[in-house]
């Protein structure tokens, strides 16, 4: 019996994010999964009831206290956040490397299979932007953790509905139908129908979903 054909258990880290959201919905909707476990460090934004689903609140600063929470197939993180709600480089850093490098590492720890990471277009360990940069070191340093399977996904900006408003978002939404394909803005659902493929198909090896790919 193949892999796509048993039921997992995936554990989505990020879940009241843009993408995270979306994902736990899919999943749920999504029979192959018999269990689902949602790390939250707020209340989800609208109550999702499923008895496949474990909303968990978690510090993640404190992950180690909560080992069993990782007991799963799939780790789907989607964490991340912005230079502006981090308000410092270092606060940055700690969302976007140091959190999911530390959720890798317990979940190979407790026999996950699969490590599926939400980074970004442009992603590059020896970009000169903080950001890209900040993204390519966490691919680098996920790729070395020793998971049978890895999927990377890099959309560039992501559209919908965020809870925190941005203005100039339509305006990027219009401009970026003239952007090359490796640009062009994406939808959250289109990004996270593209992780729950993968999940499903839970297959062996490293694979990278670009941008051009996501549509």
């Amino acid at each position: 019996m193949s892999q796509a054909s048993v039921g997992k258990s995936i554990l989505v880290a990020g879940s009241t994010g843009l993408v995270g959201r979306e994902c736990v919905d899919m999943l749920i909707g999504t029979p192959a999964f018999t269990r689902i476990v949602a790390l939250v460090r707020r209340p989800l934004l609208k109550a999702v009831e499923s008895e496949r689903l474990k909303v968990e609140p978690v510090d993640f600063d404190r992950l180690a206290e909560k080992p069993d929470l990782f007991g799963v197939d799939i780790i789907l993180c989607a964490l991340g956040t912005t230079m502006r709600q981090a308000g410092s480089e270092a606060a940055f850093r700690t969302v976007d490397y140091d959190y999911p490098l530390a959720i890798a590492q317990t979940g190979l720890a407790r026999g996950a299979r699969h490590f599926m990471l939400v980074s970004s277009a442009g992603a590059d360990p020896g970009s000169r932007f903080f950001y890209m940069r900040v993204k390519g070191e966490l691919e680098a340093a996920v790729s070395e953790i020793g998971y049978r399977s890895l999927t990377i996904i890099r959309p560039s900006f992501i559209i919908g509905d965020r809870v925190e408003r941005r203005p100039w978002e339509p305006l990027l939404q219009r401009l970026g139908v003239l952007a090359p394909a490796g640009l062009r803005p994406v939808r959250a659902t289109a990004v996270a129908a593209s992780l729950v493929r993968a999940a499903a198909a839970d297959a062996p090896g490293k694979t990278i979903i670009e941008n051009r790919n996501i549509r």
